[in-house]
């Protein structure tokens, strides 16, 4: 390997470790600058890291992707596209029904309000307010109206869904967490349920949730409490 030309001996490197940074490639090709580093890397198929400032580097092998296009190392995480916006971008014009900024952060595991948001100002996407949230669409009009229908056939499924759960909730579960929060306002979700465990038959978290849902007992977002972007 030493007696490789540079650009084999980062091949090489890449292959044989899930990630390098930039240090390690480096020594690898005798204590060189970062510039001569970048400049054989341009003979390499390699990715960085879109999470880290990009300091984490990988061999590029389409085998190694999901089906989004995504693939990690621990906590580094790495995109087909290269670029945190690139991947965003692609993830949104590929979404049956768009995205939301909570979506794509679950997906991508990282913070994209601020890609999204300059995406959004340079006409790469576009965006639309959906019952209280922020949907982002592709920028093609017909596709664009595929998605929203999409979108809306999704929210009409899980509102149809909230109501039948809700039916399912029965008179005396009701009435046990009403007398909960009596005696104990201002209880979240969770502690009901702490106070009431040992009820039978027990009463899930689920349930208790939508008893809060149906009496508007915990409605933080409609009073300002948290942002939806």
């Amino acid at each position: 390997m030493p007696h490789d030309p540079p650009p084999e001996r980062l091949r090489q490197l890449l292959k044989s470790q899930d990630v390098v940074d930039l240090p390690t490639m480096r020594s690898a090709l005798g204590e060189v600058s970062a510039m001569t580093v970048f400049r054989h890397l341009r003979r390499v198929p390699y990715r960085r890291s879109y999470n880290h400032n990009g300091r984490y580097y990988t061999a590029h092998d389409p085998s190694r992707y999901d089906r989004f296009g995504l693939c990690s190392v621990g906590d580094i995480h790495f995109s087909v596209d290269g670029s945190l916006r690139k991947t965003v971008r692609r993830l949104v014009e590929q979404a049956e029904g768009g995205a939301t900024h909570h979506e794509l952060q679950q997906q991508l595991r990282v913070r994209v309000h601020n890609t999204l948001l300059n995406l959004l100002h340079k006409g790469e996407v576009e965006r639309e307010r959906l019952l209280q949230l922020y949907v982002y669409f592709h920028i093609d009009p017909v596709i664009r109206a595929v998605q929203r229908q999409r979108r809306d056939e999704t929210m009409l499924d899980t509102k149809r869904h909230r109501v039948e759960d809700q039916r399912e909730v029965t008179e005396h579960t009701i009435i046990e967490v009403l007398l909960t929060l009596l005696h104990h306002p201002g209880s979240t979700p969770a502690q009901v349920v702490r106070r009431l465990r040992g009820h039978t038959p027990p009463i899930p978290i689920e349930q208790v949730r939508l008893v809060f849902a149906r009496y508007a007992l915990d409605d933080l977002d409609k009073k300002g409490g948290r942002s939806t972007y």
